[in-house]
């Protein structure tokens, strides 16, 4: 089995290429995205098509229900599957998606968590009340940690706070103790190159069509079905659009709003995805669909 990624901005065409790739090299397609992998949620996460996932096996697809919560664990169990499927077909594979955060974690290996019991939760849950009080009380047990964790980075606080409560151990000993295992090897890494202006102009009709094709609708329903404290509600797409549902803004500033903050998220994957990979290409689609071909030869 061959296998390489493909990153990119959101709308920059990575599952477009993703797909033609698969369809000439005999490959399979794991999606590593934060919305595609949860069912009922088709519109906002510009998930492919049926037609396009009856034309290759993907994974990574209407995994979880909306109410539950993806982790990094979630894509390394998809990844394991998808490996898992490749060898026994004899498939080449591809992994697509924008949520690179979760490819770097990957790459670069994870340390073993403990099960986070629900009296520890609870205990978080009282000194996270006081997010700057539970920062300076990490603070004081691992200046180290600390030191790279702002006040306003709740999520990775309560993250080391579990830790530290249910090890009675300060993260940087545990880390120490437990050394990151890299979950893949050997995959090279494509990133699709693409002019800022293009981008914006991508973006703005893919949110048009996406409006257009009933994602109000979409997001109502899922509103309905999963309420609105999910993770997955919040993203961008579903958040805006229950701010429609609320009368807070017309059609066409919905319209805009999603244009907006996709593009600020855009601008923040290109950043995170030139920093953070050692990339083998950095090139337009047309450059990295020759690359790939070859790669995956």
């Amino acid at each position: 089995m061959k296998q390489l990624a493909i990153i990119g901005s959101t709308a920059s065409g990575k599952s477009n290429l993703a797909l033609e790739l698969a369809l000439t090299r005999n490959a399979i397609i794991l999606s590593i995205d934060s919305l595609s992998i949860y069912t009922d949620i088709n519109i906002a996460s510009a998930k492919p098509t049926k037609k396009e996932l009856a034309l290759v096996k993907h994974f990574g697809i209407d995994v979880l229900r909306p109410d539950q919560t993806a982790s990094v664990f979630t894509f390394i169990d998809e990844y394991h599957r998808a490996c898992a499927y490749a060898h026994k077909h004899h498939k080449n594979l591809i992994i697509v998606g924008g949520s690179s955060f979760y490819l770097k974690s990957m790459i670069d290996g994870l340390s073993h968590i403990p099960i986070i019991t629900d009296s520890v939760r609870a205990e978080a849950s009282l000194l996270l009340e006081d997010v700057q009080k539970a920062h300076a009380f990490l603070t004081n047990v691992d200046p180290h940690t600390m030191s790279s964790i702002t006040t306003n980075d709740s999520y990775r606080i309560e993250k080391m706070l579990h830790l530290y409560l249910q090890t009675k151990t300060p993260p940087s000993q545990w880390f120490a103790m437990h050394p990151p295992l890299s979950v893949i090897t050997q995959c090279p890494i494509l990133n699709i190159d693409i002019e800022r202006i293009l981008l914006r102009e991508r973006i703005a009709l893919r949110t048009q069509l996406m409006i257009q094709e009933g994602l109000i609708d979409e997001v109502a329903q899922c509103e309905q079905l999963y309420g609105r404290q999910p993770n997955s509600m919040k993203a961008i797409g579903m958040i805006e659009t229950l701010d429609y549902l609320d009368g807070k803004c017309s059609r066409e500033e919905l319209h805009q709003l999603i244009t907006t903050h996709t593009a600020q998220l855009a601008k923040r994957q290109q950043t995170f995805n030139t920093h953070q990979f050692t990339l083998t290409a950095n090139q337009n689609v047309k450059e990295l669909h020759a690359i790939g071909k070859n790669l995956l030869q």
